[in-house]
């Protein structure tokens, strides 16, 4: 999956912050069933209809407030910024389009003169639709378990391409809120994933035999996430750090040399953002993310070893939030790489069901 788009703690602060109008009680409704009642009179029918008006114009019981929908555009964004109450169950799914261009110059100066000068493209195509479901072991812990089923297609000029389908990595995940949210104060959010080397590992795969779809090693990664409502608007931010076991025990020929070991380094993330109410059913998101990864160590059958440079990814993420219902909001996101390690373009598009 590419990176994210990205995913606390609004529950008790997103209910205060704006309650819903209520209709003011209809005189006329005070009545006791059965008694008679007196015609109305003109004058009478003027506060009658003054009242219908209201009650026409004011907001209804399931109607949402803003709060309320940044509530729900942030579980449906970044699923890191809201938790479910106890024994409660919620299910969703992801759909996410991604695109990697590169470009390569390749120059052979083995004698001392360039004896071959070539640029080669290479464009990937990634379809990921993403399962997964959270269900609510505390009201302030929630569990969360993630499978990917990721299509992949690559294409290198002169040399052809590879497609894969398969699964990705398998996620096992936990959201911790360790204070109570209160009303004007920021809200945290601990989180802690698990992740498993369930997909097509990139140090197993053999030249024009397909592509990866999976890390190839198990990772465990630990954040912290921040937000505050400031109605309309939700502030959010987050920070984590990833570290992950070495993949042993390969046997991969890459050029002259066979890769046997490879030890990834570790990564730190960062996200800032903010979601902007627009209306009880429209709202927009606006995220930056940035992820810098230390080098990997390879090891090689003959002795050697090697590593790999660092790298810095970071995503510009517009989206718009759409209520369909008082449980489902449909959310829309494009995200723009900003540097050579990104994705070139992000089109995602996720459903959260609640039950």
């Amino acid at each position: 999956m590419i990176i994210r788009t990205l995913p606390a703690l609004l529950a008790s602060a997103l209910l205060t912050l704006s309650a819903p109008v209520c209709a003011q009680e209809n005189p006329g409704a005070a009545t006791a069933a059965g008694t008679a009642t007196a015609p109305a009179t003109a004058d009478a029918a003027k506060p009658a209809s003054s009242d219908a008006a209201r009650d026409a114009l004011a907001k209804h019981e399931g109607e949402g407030d803003q709060s309320t929908l940044l509530k729900q555009t942030l579980t449906a964004v970044d699923k890191q910024y809201s938790l479910i109450r106890s024994k409660q169950f919620q299910f969703s799914y992801d759909l996410n389009y991604s695109y990697i261009g590169q470009e390569k110059i390749i120059t052979d100066l083995s004698n001392g003169n360039i004896t071959l000068f070539d640029i080669e493209n290479t464009s990937s195509h990634i379809i990921t639709n993403t399962f997964s479901g959270d269900y609510g072991l505390l009201d302030n812990l929630t569990g969360n378990l993630t499978l990917p089923v990721i299509s992949k297609y690559s294409e290198t000029r002169g040399s052809g391409g590879g497609v894969s389908n398969s699964l990705g990595d398998l996620s096992l995940g936990t959201r911790w809120q360790p204070f109570a949210a209160e009303r004007d104060k920021p809200n945290l959010t601990v989180t802690g994933t698990l992740r498993l080397p369930s997909g097509r590992s990139p140090f197993k795969v053999i030249a024009g035999s397909g592509q990866a779809t999976g890390s190839g090693v198990t990772s465990f990664s630990a954040g912290l996430n921040v937000n505050r409502i400031v109605d309309p608007v939700a502030l959010f931010g987050s920070l984590n750090m990833t570290a992950s076991l070495p993949a042993k025990h390969l046997y991969q020929v890459n050029g002259t040399r066979v890769l046997t070991r490879v030890a990834p380094g570790m990564s730190t993330g960062f996200g800032v953002g903010f979601a902007y109410a627009l209306s009880y059913g429209i709202s927009t998101t606006l995220s930056f993310q940035e992820a810098i990864s230390a080098g990997s160590k390879l090891s090689f059958a003959d002795g050697g070893t090697a590593k790999t440079t660092m790298q810095t990814s970071g995503m510009l993420n517009l989206g718009l939030g759409y209520r369909i219902s008082p449980k489902t909001t449909v959310n829309l996101a494009i995200g723009v790489g900003l540097t050579t390690d990104s994705p070139n373009l992000s089109v995602d598009l996720s459903l959260p069901l609640a039950f």
